[in-house]
């Protein structure tokens, strides 16, 4: 009895595996290559469409479940009667993987980031992300926080909360005792430039801070369209010379910020990077959180062999017009 095809249901959803829908987000019919053993399906696009970033300084847990189930049919066309359907659940995130790392690798579960340093301004709290069910206790200085997971979507992700002029946070597995990594922190006196923060979603799926704390720079561009208008009044046959001929509209104006990152280690290489490739960037400006786009298109890595000393400028914009025009 060989296998034919496959009518997969894939249910997109939050909450716990109790919260699946009864009717699938998606029904796929997969008929199986002549040569082949075997039916893949590309998935991730679809479950992506239902993972949605409204960072507001929140730090929420932006992940879903998906159910799958597979309805297996042999070459008559017949269900199979044994172990059919199969019924998996799966945790998603709005992550990615590298070339490297192989199909359909599975990302850290645990500390969902990849370096292992962090640059905070003095007296200021950060977040680190974590994976709920992969930790099973944070150590911050003297202080222990155990962590548990109770199934729901909502609390996946963990944002812990590391306090201010904290050295470093050490995060160990579910039993307690295997140390996952070691995150240092320096804290960093900026007298003289203001710090900004900017969040991004990593290659985890995850919300990460950077803190640019050195030099920053805003300026904004501006388009617009001119017309030549008629200012004669035909009754007296004259115009004022306090009006135009050419006149403007369609003004718009973009806002964009050049900030410089101070001197990092060179392991916090990976952070910029993936920041680069982020889809999703904020920066709290102003007391607000905005949205911003990385518009730096290049990057060279540096090196303290070849170096010395690394720091990383990064050109971002706005991502909206300094003129309202939301419709």
């Amino acid at each position: 009895m060989s296998l034919k095809r496959i009518e997969l249901e894939l249910s997109v959803f939050t909450g716990t595996t109790s919260n699946a829908p009864s009717s699938a987000t998606y029904f796929i019919s997969k008929t199986i290559v002549t040569t082949h053993t075997k039916i893949n399906f590309e998935v991730s696009e679809l479950v992506k469409d239902y993972i949605t970033h409204n960072f507001n300084n929140d730090y929420l847990s932006d992940v879903v479940w998906v159910k799958v189930t597979a309805n297996k049919f042999d070459q008559d066309d017949v269900p199979f009667s044994f172990d059919n359907p199969e019924t998996v659940y799966y945790e998603a995130v709005d992550g990615w993987g590298s070339f490297e790392d192989g199909a359909n690798a599975e990302l850290s579960t645990g500390a969902l980031v990849t370096s292992n340093n962090m640059y905070v301004p003095d007296d200021t709290a950060s977040k680190i992300p974590i994976w709920a069910g992969g930790v099973g206790k944070v150590v911050i200085g003297s202080s222990t926080t155990q962590i548990t997971d109770n199934g729901n979507t909502n609390q996946k992700i963990q944002y812990i909360t590391v306090p201010a002029n904290s050295t470093s946070v050490a995060i160990f597995a579910t039993n307690d005792s295997t140390l996952l990594k070691t995150i240092t922190i320096t804290n960093i006196c900026e007298p003289k430039f203001t710090p900004f923060k900017v969040t991004f979603v990593n290659k985890f799926g995850a919300y990460e801070n950077l803190h640019f704390y050195k030099k920053t720079k805003e300026s904004f561009n501006i388009q617009d369209e001119q017309y030549k208008t008629n200012i004669i009044n035909n009754s007296t046959a004259s115009y004022n010379t306090n009006s135009t001929q050419e006149q403007r509209y369609n003004v718009t104006a973009e806002t964009s910020l050049k900030m410089n990152t101070g001197y990092i280690v060179e392991d916090m290489t990976s952070t910029i990077e993936e920041l680069f490739l982020s889809e999703n960037v904020w920066i709290r400006y102003n007391d607000k959180t905005l949205p911003i786009l990385p518009m730096t298109k290049s990057m060279q890595k540096k090196t303290v062999l070849n170096d010395k000393l690394i720091d990383y400028t990064v050109d971002f914009k706005f991502g909206f017009n300094k003129i309202n025009n939301v419709r």
